[in-house]
C-alpha cells in the first residue's frame, strides 16, 4: 500500500466524479441504517463505532446526525484523506486500538493490501470487535463478474472470497450481508442465523 495512490486524484475520481462515485451519501444512509437495524434486531450493543478507512467521511457523518449518542471513531491510512476529511490517520497493518468496539466498519481496504498485510489487518479488526465487523472486500470473481469496471480501481489486489473467509473464520461468525459477529461476544445465534457453524 502506498501513499500517493490515495491522494485527491483518488478521492475525486471514486467520490466525486458522478460517473465514477462508488459511494454517495444515499447509499451509505442505507448501509447505515441496514447496519443499525441488523445489530438491534440481535440485540447488541451499539455504543462504539471504528470505522477503518473512512474515505470522505460518508458513515461517520451519518452517524453524527441518526446516532449521535453512539462514540464514533474514523480512521484513514492516507495523509490526504485524514486531513481533508477529519479522521485519525492509521495503518490498520499495523495498529491496534486498546479498546473493542461494538461494530468495526472496514470497506475496500483489504484488496489493496499484500496477502501478509491483509492477513494482519484482520488480525486488527478481529481483535478490536467486541460485538459485529461490517466487512467489504472486492474478491476476483466480483470483479470478473460484479463489478462496474468504471467504479472500480483496477489497481486492487484480486484474490478468492475464501483467502478472507479462513481468516475471518478463525475469530468470527459470519452472519451475512458482510456482517460477522466475534466469537468471544455473549450474543446468541440461532443455527440457521450464521452462515456456518
Amino acid at each position: 500500500m502506498t501513499e500517493e495512490v490515495f491522494d485527491a486524484r483518488y478521492y475525486r475520481r471514486f467520490y466525486g466524479a458522478k460517473r465514477t462515485c462508488v459511494q454517495d451519501e444515499a447509499k451509505v444512509a442505507r448501509l447505515g441504517a441496514a447496519l443499525v437495524a441488523q445489530i438491534r434486531w440481535y440485540d447488541g450493543p451499539l455504543r462504539s463505532v471504528l470505522e477503518v478507512g473512512a474515505g470522505v467521511g460518508l458513515l461517520r457523518d451519518w452517524f453524527a446526525k441518526h446516532r449521535p449518542e453512539v462514540r464514533y471513531l474514523s480512521t484513514e491510512y492516507s495523509e490526504y484523506a485524514a486531513k481533508a476529511h477529519g479522521h485519525v490517520r492509521r495503518d490498520i497493518t499495523t495498529w491496534r486500538a486498546k479498546r473493542k468496539y461494538d461494530l468495526v466498519v472496514c470497506q475496500g481496504v483489504l484488496p489493496y493490501l499484500t496477502a501478509a498485510q491483509a492477513s494482519a489487518a484482520i488480525e486488527n479488526l478481529a481483535a478490536m470487535t467486541r460485538g459485529f465487523l461490517y466487512l467489504e472486500a472486492v474478491t476476483r470473481r466480483d470483479y470478473e463478474t460484479s463489478c462496474d469496471k468504471a467504479k472500480t480501481d483496477p489497481a486492487m489486489i484480486l484474490r478468492d472470497a475464501a483467502f478472507y473467509r479462513t481468516r475471518l473464520a478463525r475469530h468470527l461468525h459470519p452472519i451475512g450481508g458482510g456482517l460477522y459477529y466475534a466469537k468471544t461476544g455473549p450474543l446468541v445465534f440461532w443455527e440457521l442465523e450464521t452462515l456456518s457453524r
